[in-house]
């Protein structure tokens, strides 16, 4: 099991007396196997423990896992195939949003999404998987192309935001984005928006409007990283934890707050622990909703997608 975080810390220690126990057992030859098998159902236990109380930053902690699977390796997981596209036609192409369409299950779908790196070097290539304007175009021009050979859309959300630098700005981030929001509400598409990861800002929703809107078990969602609004509020990013709990940001709250459809669980530990299950159960909950969208009437589809986002925020006071 990978331990990477402070909260894992008993976790660690467990593992920590299994090996030692194995060591042993291996140098002496004397059967340890009734105490591998107590140490085990203590760290299985203890795991439970753990991982059922999460707060938001431990989840978000989790959700910045350097293992922690991206776009194209759930496309390399989930899809027999997957040809990517490039470009937005006017600029060039952002490295920070892949795209393109892929087989699933045989059903030809539309795929876009945010997409980091492992190393340094990746990490510059797909500028830490914040997009360009040029990225939200790119997007834009593949969901305009699904929609002309009606193909289904699945966008995987994955970014800290947008691209915060001047250059962005110049060539109109803020109008890429909002451009973005205004196409996706009337595409006459299924579409289906999943939070594989971070979720932060316009930078997520920018790909994120949807017929449903999913977040995996230990990603998050919010208009703000909790460093930066602990920032803002505090002027110290002491306060991140705090600011975590306030912003509502986990699957569970989202959820709660009706600002989502559903959560997928992800294995024990998070999805790093085991991409290739991850990948299974998103697989099968996209063909789930994608079999469902399917059978509803498109301009009905539209005009549910519209009155959801809409609904969002509306306070009722006879209800307050």
């Amino acid at each position: 099991m990978k331990i990477s975080f402070d909260f894992e810390k008993p976790l660690a220690d467990l593992q920590s007396q299994i090996d030692k126990v194995k060591q042993v057992e291996d140098k002496t030859q004397v059967d340890m196997s009734a105490t591998l098998t107590e140490l085990q159902d203590k760290l299985e236990a203890a795991q439970k423990q753990v991982y059922a109380n999460l707060n938001g930053w431990q989840r978000v902690q989790i959700s910045r896992h350097p293992e922690r699977p991206y776009t194209l390796q759930y496309l390399e997981l989930m899809c027999d195939d997957f040809i990517e596209m490039h470009g937005d036609r006017t600029v060039g192409d952002d490295k920070a949003i892949v795209g393109g369409f892929g087989s699933l299950n045989g059903q030809t779908v539309m795929f876009i999404g945010h997409q980091k790196g492992r190393n340094t070097k990746e990490r510059q290539y797909r500028n830490f998987g914040m997009a360009n304007p040029e990225g939200y175009r790119k997007a834009l021009r593949l969901m305009k192309l699904a929609e002309k050979f009606n193909k289904p859309i699945v966008t995987l959300i994955d970014t800290p935001g947008a691209f915060p630098g001047l250059e962005a700005e110049e060539r109109g981030q803020g109008e890429a984005i909002a451009r973005n929001l205004l196409e996706m509400s009337v595409l006459k598409v299924p579409v289906i928006c999943v939070i594989i990861g971070e979720g932060a800002s316009g930078g997520a929703l920018g790909i994120g409007i949807g017929d449903k809107v999913l977040m995996l078990e230990n990603s998050w969602y919010s208009v703000i990283s909790p460093e930066n609004c602990s920032t803002i509020l505090w002027k110290t990013w002491d306060y991140k934890e705090r600011a975590a709990e306030a912003l509502k940001l986990s699957s569970t709250e989202m959820l709660k707050n009706k600002l989502i459809d559903g959560v997928i669980k992800e294995p024990l530990g998070g999805a790093h622990q085991d991409p290739v299950a991850m990948a299974t159960a998103l697989k099968k909950h996209l063909l789930k909703d994608l079999k469902a969208l399917h059978e509803i009437d498109i301009n009905t589809l539209v005009s549910e997608r519209i009155e959801k986002f809409c609904s969002m925020g509306v306070v009722n006071e006879n209800e307050a």
